[in-house]
C-alpha cells in the first residue's frame, strides 16, 4: 500500500479554478483500479498552497493513473495555474 503526496503551487489568486480542476481528477479517478482515496488539504501558513493525499494498493496502479491520457490532460491544465512544478512524494506503509 502506498501514499502519493502532491504538492502544488499556485501563481496567483485564483484557488477555485485549481480546486475545480483537482475535483475533475478525483472524479475520473473513483472506480480504478487500485484507488482508495484521496483527500484535498490547504495550507494555512501559505495560500495557495494545495496538498492532495491519495491511496494506492500498489505503486503499480499509481504508476498507470500517472502515465494515462486522461490524468495528463487535466494536469497540462493544472500546470498553467502553478507557479512552480507539480511535486510527487510516494510513500509506503511499513
Amino acid at each position: 500500500m502506498i501514499k502519493v503526496h502532491i504538492r502544488r503551487t499556485l501563481t496567483g489568486t485564483d484557488e477555485a479554478s485549481l480546486l475545480n480542476l483537482v475535483n475533475q481528477l478525483r472524479a475520473t479517478i473513483i472506480g480504478r483500479p487500485g484507488y482508495q482515496s484521496s483527500e484535498t488539504l490547504k495550507r494555512t501558513d501559505s495560500p495557495g498552497e494545495i496538498l492532495v493525499v491519495s491511496k494506492w494498493q500498489s505503486r503499480f496502479y499509481w504508476e498507470q493513473w500517472y502515465a494515462s491520457q486522461e490524468r495528463a490532460a487535466i494536469q497540462a491544465q493544472i500546470d498553467d495555474l502553478l507557479k512552480s512544478q507539480t511535486q510527487y512524494v510516494i510513500y509506503e506503509y511499513e
